[in-house]
């Protein structure tokens, strides 16, 4: 069993601030540390349930953040950026399953560091009308490659909103929010090993793959700059809905490519930190 693991870092178990998550923050070392352990955690899980191999993509903002002398060994791992896929780099049909390790909440929503792929930038984003935040994309690009979720962590309104996604996917909540910053935290040594029984119950118990679809699907970003709404149609297929907010129309791995440029665009012609 071949199984894929992508990292964030948001949702990790005891971090609540940024921080806790973004160089040079005064806590961002000790939140690696806490980072790589969790992901650990579900390596280890995944074993147990019968992996044969294990790839994990650090998915968190420079994404640079785990620490490869302390991740299990029997793990590889991509690390750094750009890459053109982004939070899903490396994520193929020849994967059984994809689990998602420290995910948070959509923007819009009061969890923990709650945002969209680019903290305020961002303003809401659709999947055919519905909303969506890292969540949903990753669940839609690995359902269209025919590939399961069946594994997140995070606090609880992330796993909430994964819930809403698919019912099927169990969750594990390292964390309950009391406001953005703020939340009550599971006890470290509980945590992980909750994360690890879960991942590999889990896997055990894997529902039926998705079938893969290239159907065309919809994608639409409100932004909070009306400058990058500005530059976005300049790729070809994508249309100003007003002066804020862009679509395109493609497959579901095409849609999320074109987002990851969309990202990069962005970055280009803003400076907003990223959670303030």
């Amino acid at each position: 069993m071949k199984v894929y693991i992508s990292a964030d870092m948001e949702g990790i178990t005891g971090l609540v601030d940024s921080d806790d998550v973004q160089p040079p923050g005064r806590d961002y070392e000790r939140g690696r540390v806490m980072m790589t352990e969790d992901v650990n955690a579900a390596i280890r899980g995944a074993y147990q349930a019968g992996a044969t191999s294990v790839l994990v993509n650090d998915a968190h903002g420079p994404m640079r953040n785990l620490l490869p002398d302390l991740l299990d060994p029997r793990a590889a791992l991509i690390k750094g950026r750009p890459k053109p896929l982004g939070m899903i780099e490396g994520l193929t049909a020849e994967y059984e399953v994809a689990l998602c390790v420290g995910f948070h909440s959509r923007a819009g929503v009061l969890g923990v560091l709650s945002h969209s792929f680019m903290g305020h930038e961002i303003e809401d984003i659709w999947l055919d009308d519905e909303p969506v935040g890292e969540i949903g994309m990753l669940h839609a690009a690995a359902a269209s490659l025919g590939v399961p979720v069946a594994l997140l962590t995070g606090d609880d309104t992330a796993c909430a909103e994964m819930k809403a996604w698919d019912p099927g996917v169990s969750t594990v909540a390292v964390k309950y929010a009391k406001d953005r910053f703020a939340a009550q935290l599971v006890p470290v040594a509980e945590a992980r090993a909750t994360i690890e029984t879960t991942t590999e119950t889990a896997l055990r118990t894997l529902p039926q793959a998705p079938t893969p679809s290239n159907a065309v699907r919809r994608l639409t970003v409100r932004w909070q700059s009306a400058s990058v709404a500005s530059h976005l149609p300049a790729i070809p297929g994508v249309h100003k809905r007003d002066d804020r907010t862009v679509t395109v129309e493609a497959p579901m791995l095409d849609l999320y490519r074109l987002f990851c440029l969309f990202l990069r665009v962005a970055t280009a012609v803003t400076s907003n930190p990223p959670y303030c």
